[in-house]
């Protein structure tokens, strides 16, 4: 989201700063001041654009997704057969995880929230759909060998997938001096 702030519109870089700014304080701690401030706008222009913090929360949401889907997408397209592109996906886990790890903070962030909103829930359950989706495409789960996962639906396998990986995901940046954790998402690839 590093872009020159002369050259984009005051949504975007009002989305920008928001995206940052949230990612680093959480979103309990984002303050629509500071955000301005940061966007270099005067504190009405987030009304004008969003109505409130909710609205630009929503919008904010939308680029994570957007993100991920669009960064997940380009690692399954790697690789020549289902167990390149696990690898593939698993690589993109632990290299976000190290240069990256926003991305995550906010994804931890926005899934408390959704437990309590329609409207963030609804978002995340979408992301979440469309994760799996990618992966049964790309991956062509019913296609690996391992008899134990043939019996399964490929969607199911997919969102074990996600589960396992999102749930190593929290434990690194709980716990960022266990250098091993990010390694241990290389595990999953023993089951295809």
């Amino acid at each position: 989201m590093n872009q020159n702030f002369d050259t984009i519109s005051q949504k975007e870089r009002i989305l920008m700063a928001a995206y940052d700014y949230i990612s680093c304080e959480g979103y309990a701690n984002a303050s629509l001041r500071e955000i301005a401030s940061n966007a270099g706008v005067v504190l009405s222009q987030l009304n004008y654009y969003f109505k409130n913090k909710e609205g630009l929360l929503i919008e904010v949401i939308q680029i994570m997704i957007d993100k991920y889907l669009l960064e997940v997408e380009e690692r399954l397209k790697q690789g020549i057969n289902a167990r390149e592109r696990v690898s593939n996906f698993i690589k993109y886990f632990q290299e976000t995880l190290n240069e990256n790890p926003k991305l995550f903070r906010l994804l931890y962030d926005f899934s408390s929230m959704a437990l309590w909103s329609d409207v963030f829930g609804k978002q995340l359950s979408n992301l979440f759909e469309k994760l799996s989706i990618l992966v049964e495409e790309y991956i062509f789960i019913d296609t690996l060998e391992n008899s134990f996962l043939k019996n399964q639906s490929s969607n199911a396998i997919a969102r074990i997938l996600f589960g396992t990986m999102f749930g190593t995901a929290i434990q690194v940046l709980l716990d960022s001096k266990e250098k091993r954790l990010p390694e241990s998402l290389s595990a999953i690839e023993t089951l295809f």
